[in-house]
């Protein structure tokens, strides 16, 4: 009998990390799935050309891009792999001369983000509604560039930072008071930590919601989940060889509930998505 035929390849946008590096070094395949796995340094710049154009297949994408996606209408549909999540806490950075003692004195104060939308940033405005009463707009945010989402506008409480300006910059000169910084953590030792113990903070969330905070989660376009769903089955038996952290719907309900209410607080989007709708469009069988 001749060979089963190979599926044509699936364009895969993915970070290069310990979770994924077996796909790209080919120590993890399947011969009947080859994968185009493009090489993108940033992973967070695959992000808006997968929402406004479908640019790939499958491509990783954060939470909250996700969430404020999906009620915009973008043909996107959840795959219920994690790619990337840790405690947020150490990521909001402060001067260690400056006038903030601790996350309470945020208040009235100026933080910095890459963007408004930054899914580091929601949970950090989260855990600083939940923890110390500070919603959203009882702080300024200075942003440096637009939502992966083209239709977005940011809240009144933000503004655009000068041109020109980075976030480090800003954060050394006093421009700012506080910081959200992601992968790419200053090593400054000019900046410390708000949260004075953050591996106690993160210990806290963890033992308060059963779960890490989820920052990248696995996405395909629609036209994919429907016409390739076997592929993206064995997409996801790939990744969990090479260590990604595949889960199912049940098991990611509870960070996706906490992501969607947080979204719609701070304004991301215009209320909380049900589990149905985030999940709508998701082939069945999979999670």
């Amino acid at each position: 009998m001749p060979a089963p035929m190979a599926e044509a390849p699936l364009s895969v946008a993915l970070g290069r990390t310990k979770r994924t590096e077996a796909l790209f070094d080919g120590s993890v395949a399947d011969p009947a799935l080859p994968l185009d796995l493009p090489a993108i340094p940033v992973i967070s710049r695959a992000f808006a050309p997968m929402v406004r154009e479908g640019r790939h297949e499958v491509s990783e994408m954060a939470i909250a891009t996700f969430l404020m996606a999906k009620e915009a209408g973008a043909p996107l549909v959840l795959l219920p792999c994690v790619l990337a999540a840790r405690f947020q806490e150490s990521a909001l950075l402060c001067r260690a001369d400056g006038p903030v003692g601790g996350p309470a004195d945020l208040s009235g104060k100026r933080i910095g983000v890459r963007a408004y939308s930054q899914t580091t940033g929601m949970w950090l405005r989260g855990m600083l509604q939940a923890r110390f009463g500070l919603a959203a707009d009882a702080m300024r945010w200075i942003t440096f560039e637009d939502a992966h989402v083209p239709t977005y506008r940011d809240p009144p409480w933000s503004e655009r930072a000068p041109a020109g300006a980075t976030l480090e910059a800003m954060l050394e000169a006093g421009a700012i008071d506080a910081a959200i910084f992601g992968n790419d953590m200053p090593q400054n030792p000019a900046f410390r930590p708000v949260f004075a113990d953050a591996e106690a903070a993160g210990a806290a969330f963890l033992a308060a919601h059963g779960f890490v905070p989820v920052n990248h989660l696995l996405v395909a376009r629609a036209d994919v989940a429907r016409d390739r769903a076997p592929a993206l089955g064995a997409l996801l038996g790939l990744l969990a060889r090479a260590g990604a952290a595949v889960s199912t719907r049940a098991a990611l309900g509870p960070a996706l509930a906490l992501a969607a209410r947080h979204c719609a607080e701070q304004g991301l989007t215009a209320r909380a998505l049900s589990p149905a709708e985030i999940w709508a469009g998701t082939p069945p069988g999979i999670g």
